[in-house]
């Protein structure tokens, strides 16, 4: 219930696991926000999401362009007359070998996961302050938010900075109502991560099965993906646990690859 009636806004909601994540508010009751660059899919999603009965609006957004952003976040709060939680979610993922990696690769990477983060959240909170109801600003990391992996210096480097951005939100939110915390998922099986399978077993000289095996699920306690829902189930209580008691942290669904 404690989403019921909240609007939520999520970046790259078109598919994977924001996609999850915004079916999952609608069925707990919020108003959502379908955020992508890609506004077909974008709103296909919410037209579908209507169709079951929830609430849901497609908006277009870059957020790697500020103008684009603060638009997007603008439609949104008048079209829904609010904004309770963000979630930052948009991402992509390019890899290779640090002397291979191409600086505009680099600088993709981070525009789209670290600018799009601050961007986000900086207009997000303009929104939750003036209403005075704080809310809640929830970040997509990875378990390279904590870990390091071969052939992901930007995803790594970028991730690990939600952490810090995060930490910073919950600092100067706190007084305001406004709690932080990012969700480290471990590999899940979206287009994403399929995507790698294929350029990893190439760059280290593997088979695909074995990049499955011993890459990305090697250190599970169960050679399991994590999976969409699992993610979109934590975000739901990150998003409608409402206290500054869970603010600033970072909560891990990897299958016990990673353990804090």
């Amino acid at each position: 219930m404690a989403l019921k009636d909240k609007v939520a806004l999520v970046t790259g909601a078109a598919s994977g696991i924001g996609e999850q994540c915004a079916r999952k508010f609608a069925v707990d009751g919020a108003a959502v926000v379908i955020a992508d660059l890609n506004i077909e899919k974008a709103q296909a999603v919410a037209d579908d999401i209507v169709a079951g009965g929830g609430k849901a609006i497609a908006v277009a957004m870059d957020v790697t362009s500020e103008e684009a952003v603060n638009a997007g976040v603008a439609d949104a709060v008048d079209r829904l007359g609010g904004l309770d939680v963000l979630v930052s979610n948009a991402g992509i993922q390019i890899v290779n070998r640090i002397e291979d990696y191409a600086f505009s690769d680099w600088k993709k990477m981070l525009a789209i996961h670290l600018d799009g983060a601050f961007l986000t959240t900086k207009a997000a909170l303009k929104h939750m302050y003036a209403s005075g109801k704080g809310g809640a600003v929830i970040y997509m990391g990875s378990v390279h938010s904590h870990e390091a992996s071969q052939l992901k210096s930007a995803y790594v480097t970028a991730k690990h900075g939600l952490l810090g951005l995060a930490r910073v939100v919950a600092k100067e939110g706190g007084p305001r109502g406004v709690r932080a915390n990012v969700v480290c998922p471990g590999f899940v099986r979206t287009p994403l991560v399929e995507k790698q399978i294929p350029e990893q077993a190439k760059a280290l000289g593997i088979s695909e099965q074995q990049v499955v095996k011993d890459v990305m699920l090697k250190e599970t306690v169960d050679g399991e993906f994590t999976s969409v829902a699992d993610v979109a189930n934590t975000v739901a209580f990150l998003a409608g646990f409402e206290s500054n008691a869970l603010t600033g942290q970072s909560i891990v669904v990897s299958h016990g690859w990673f353990m804090q």
